[in-house]
């Protein structure tokens, strides 16, 4: 039996916004926000978008191996490229529930198709919250019955749907950009919780983007998944994979902004869109950990000459993971030989006695050591501000000893009592 929670109110996290940008409506889109009262009392708990029925979709799920019942059933219909409905509920994450959460999914799923007058196989769910406790769905389908149909969906209260997926999340997360597309402009907007249990794998927290450009799924897929490795799984609060994370990514297709068909990632119409896309999902990305659970500082990690991207970004998330890294931040302890240890553990290649080091755009290490007279003054009140940066070169060579190349950016929060109290008390 799912028990009932009261919008409890947590900290606001210090990077909490004063005042929320408006999202322009998209041409295809509409939205809706309504409680169904399924878990949560006083608030809105319940996401329906409706889509037009020239919407492409791609998607990004989480690589546990353990999945949520809504990221099996989405990574099903994912196969076929179409899109007219998405179906998002915060307070159960309908995972580990066996049968009986796979049929609450496809029967969402079902629900909302009969509401639109579509096939099942093009209504995408997420879910999110408690895990290993079953999600009766009568609530959902009781509410897009009554409040869906009754009422007119919003073609641009984007607001009150990043606030209606909300966990321990304390402000909702917003993000978009107008690019050159051809001729035309178009715009990017998405939305995104996320708070704890974030660590980057495959698609960390929930996420969707959209947008109202013409563009076919097997291209949209690759922009995602491209724009995804470089933002949404480059940023950990826990170092926790969740069970239900899910980035969809819906294109409406408005027949205005049609052109020549779009074939490949290099068509020079893409150039602009690509470069919004991965603004927009890094903008979230650095929300997410903004926000993490108890966070008083937000940390950016720079890495430099890596064997190659991918074994730099590891080297990053190791130091952004590391709790002795993360309490060191929290704390304002310039304590580098913590960065040391954590490099040293990534498993990835690191030379010892070419590895440099700067916090805050100061020297601190250089080829192995401290750099000489070594001031940790600096460095120190660079950790009182409410962000740390942290860059690190570990000067690993290639064959013909040549400095290589791989780089990467995380964003990490630091570690506080704060996330122990929200986590002691999440289910209560």
């Amino acid at each position: 039996m799912t028990s009932k929670k009261t919008s409890t109110k947590m900290p606001i996290s210090p990077f909490a916004p004063k005042t929320f940008a408006n999202l322009k409506a998209l041409a295809g889109i509409e939205l809706q926000a309504m409680a169904s009262g399924s878990r949560y009392v006083g608030r809105d708990d319940l996401v329906l978008v409706r889509f037009s029925k020239t919407t492409q979709v791609a998607g990004v799920f989480t690589s546990s191996k353990i999945p949520s019942a809504a990221v099996d059933l989405s990574r099903a219909h994912l196969a076929g490229g179409k899109a007219r409905a998405l179906v998002v509920n915060a307070g159960n994450a309908n995972a580990f529930t066996g049968k009986a959460g796979a049929k609450a999914a496809l029967d969402t799923a079902k629900g909302a198709a009969k509401l639109l007058h579509c096939k099942p196989e093009d209504v995408f769910i997420a879910s999110t919250g408690v895990i290993g406790e079953d999600l009766d769905p009568a609530p959902l389908l009781a509410a897009l019955n009554t409040q869906a149909a009754g009422a007119k969906a919003s073609p641009s209260d984007w607001l009150a749907a990043a606030r209606a997926i909300m966990t321990t999340d304390t402000f909702p997360k917003l993000a978009s950009r107008t690019v050159k597309f051809g001729k035309h402009q178009v715009t990017l907007n998405a939305i995104a919780k996320g708070s704890g249990m974030i660590a980057p794998d495959m698609a960390t927290l929930l996420a969707f983007v959209f947008t109202d450009a013409n563009l076919p799924a097997r291209l949209l897929q690759k922009l995602l998944s491209e724009a995804n490795g470089k933002s949404l799984n480059c940023v950990t609060v826990d170092g926790d994979t969740s069970t239900s994370d899910t980035c969809l990514m819906f294109a409406s297709g408005d027949k205005k902004l049609a052109g020549a068909p779009l074939r490949s990632l290099e068509d020079k119409r893409l150039a602009p869109l690509r470069a919004g896309l991965n603004e927009v999902m890094q903008d979230l990305a650095v929300q997410v950990a903004s926000d993490g659970e108890g966070v008083s500082k937000l940390m950016t990690i720079d890495v430099a000459g890596a064997a190659t991207d991918a074994a730099a970004r590891q080297i990053g998330l190791a130091i952004g993971n590391s709790p002795l890294v993360k309490t060191a931040v929290a704390g304002e302890d310039a304590n580098w030989g913590r960065i040391v240890m954590a490099i040293g553990k990534s498993g990835e290649a690191a030379e010892r006695d070419r590895l440099s080091i700067d916090i805050g755009g100061v020297q601190v290490a250089r080829k192995g050591r401290a750099v000489a007279g070594y001031d940790e003054r600096p460095v120190a009140k660079h950790m009182r501000g409410r962000q740390v940066h942290i860059s690190v070169n570990v000067g690993v060579q290639t064959k013909d000893k040549k400095k290589a190349k791989g780089t990467a950016r995380i964003w990490a929060s630091d570690l506080t009592h704060g996330y122990i109290d929200i986590n002691a008390d999440y289910r209560s």
